[in-house]
């Protein structure tokens, strides 16, 4: 079985912060991180391996410099690692990165199993799993919280729902994107770190993917970001002071009057 982890490197948004003269966040200083879920999703992809057998890809969309997060990936259990990074991508909105990631992962073979966290932490769509299972025609199940087991081609699993959780088949080739909820990522272990370190991270462009230019970055993006902003805190504020029973009675007679 051979499994694609898909992984984008983000900003620790514990640090992230927006430049109020331009409008757009400043990463300048700003340390970059593996998506949290897309832990989760790579250490699900090992687990699996583990159990079952296969290999796992670690696959990211990204600057030369996400290198570092792959071998990461490595050092945590992934077999190989590709970066697909040519400057043609930049701007890509979910669509086009989906485009991207399709082709790549049809450049590298194909695979069994696409395993991507439930969103990313700096952009909060979801929409790149369900849209990539699209471009494979996989079949697609969403915010996995427990794998079961593998069966007769099938991954027997749990979804997490508003109210519980529902039991799913799903027969492979299969795209998951997984919760937090799923497993606890492993520590690189030292053995890990030394095989990263001497890995090579297979690099494809936009050529070595086959990809069309007109479906890249900007020109391949029908949603564009115009303008983000923090918005300012505002509304009126009233203390209200006295002992307990004349804070209830003063705090009714407000609701009252803003029902009138």
């Amino acid at each position: 079985m051979k499994i694609v982890c898909c992984l984008k490197q983000v900003p620790d948004t514990k640090n992230v912060r927006l430049d109020p003269k331009t409008n757009t966040m400043s990463r300048e200083g700003v340390e970059s991180i593996m998506n949290p879920y897309d832990r989760h999703a790579l250490e699900a992809g090992v687990w699996l391996k583990e159990q079952y057998g296969g290999t796992v890809v670690a696959l990211s969309m990204g600057p030369p410099q996400a290198e570092e997060m792959l071998r990461e990936a490595i050092s945590c259990g992934a077999d190989e690692a590709v970066l697909v990074s040519d400057r043609a991508f930049a701007g890509s909105d979910t669509w086009a990165t989906t485009y991207t990631l399709a082709q790549a992962i049809l450049a590298i073979g194909g695979c069994d199993l696409v395993l991507c966290g439930k969103q990313a932490i700096d952009g909060d769509t979801a929409q790149v799993g369900p849209g990539l299972a699209h471009r494979l025609d996989f079949a697609y199940a969403s915010c996995i919280r427990r794998l079961h087991r593998l069966e007769n081609g099938a991954l027997f699993m749990q979804r997490l729902m508003d109210d519980g959780y529902d039991e799913l088949k799903v027969s492979l080739p299969a795209l998951l994107t997984v919760v937090k909820e799923i497993n606890e990522p492993r520590l690189p272990s030292l053995k890990g770190k030394m095989r990263a370190k001497k890995a090579e991270i297979r690099r494809l462009d936009a050529a070595g993917i086959k990809a069309d230019p007109a479906c890249l970055g900007l020109a391949g993006s029908p949603t564009k970001v115009f303008k983000v902003f923090a918005p300012e805190l505002s509304g009126e504020r009233t203390m209200i002071n006295g002992t307990v029973q004349e804070q209830a009675s003063r705090l009714a007679a407000i609701l009252s009057s803003l029902q009138q």
